[in-house]
C-alpha cells in the first residue's frame, strides 16, 4: 500500500511530553478509547462533494501489523495485543479543494470533547488557507502513559486521507510503524506540536 502523505518524527516528542505530564489515572477513571464519529463533517469539509474510498483491515491484515512490530524488536507477547484495529479512509475532490473552517473546527471540537490531545505542525498554514501542500493533524489517546488510540487527517489539495488506530502502545512504538498499513512514514521536515486552543 502506497500512502502519499507522512507524520513528523517530532511528533513523538509530543506524544512523550503528553505521557509525562498526563496525570494517573485508576483503572475506574480510565474509559474505553471512544473515537469520535467525524464521517459527516469528514464529507461536509470542503466546498466540493467527494468520492470516498474506506477500508477496515481484517485479521490477517493486523496479523502482518504485527509481524512488522515484532521485528522491528516489540516482543511477540506485546506486538500480540498491541493492535486492535486499523481503518483508512481517502475523500477525493475533482477540483482544489477549499476546506470549511467551521467543518474543521467541528472535527476538532468533537475530539477535544473525548479527551483526545491534538497535535499539529507548527509550519502549516491556518486551517482556511488554500491547500497548496498537505496539512497534518495528529490526536493521541492515552490511557495512563501508554496510547490507545491515534488519528491522522491530512488534508491536501485535492484529497483527504484519515487513518484510524485502536491500539496498546508506548509512544515509541509508533515509529515502528511509520510507512506499514497506511500508518504514515516520518517527516523529519515538520515541527509537531500541542494545539494551543487545547490549552
Amino acid at each position: 500500500m502506497n500512502l502519499h502523505f507522512r507524520v513528523p518524527a517530532i511528533f513523538l516528542c509530543g506524544a512523550l511530553a503528553f505521557a509525562a505530564t498526563s496525570p494517573a489515572q485508576t483503572p475506574a477513571q480510565q474509559s474505553v478509547n471512544a473515537t469520535p464519529d467525524i464521517s459527516q463533517s469528514l464529507s461536509a469539509l470542503a466546498d466540493q462533494p467527494p468520492t470516498h474510498i474506506g477500508f477496515v483491515f481484517d485479521r490477517s491484515m493486523l496479523q502482518s501489523a504485527r509481524k512488522v512490530l515484532e521485528a522491528q524488536g516489540m516482543p511477540p507477547e506485546r506486538a500480540a495485543v498491541a493492535l486492535e484495529s486499523i481503518s483508512y479512509d481517502n475523500y477525493l475532490y475533482k477540483h482544489p479543494a477549499v476546506y470549511v473552517p467551521d467543518t474543521m473546527e467541528s472535527i476538532l471540537a468533537a475530539y477535544r470533547a473525548a479527551g483526545w490531545k491534538h497535535l499539529v505542525n507548527a509550519h502549516e498554514p491556518a486551517a482556511d488557507a488554500p491547500a497548496h501542500r498537505v496539512a497534518t493533524d495528529l490526536w493521541l489517546h492515552f490511557s495512563g502513559s501508554d496510547i490507545d488510540g491515534v488519528t491522522v487527517l491530512t488534508r491536501g489539495a485535492k484529497d483527504v486521507n484519515v487513518v484510524q488506530v485502536a491500539c496498546d502502545l508506548r509512544p515509541m512504538d509508533l515509529l515502528h510503524l511509520g510507512g506499514h498499513f497506511g500508518i504514515p512514514k516520518v517527516d523529519p521536515s515538520a515541527v509537531m506540536v500541542p494545539d494551543p486552543k487545547d490549552k
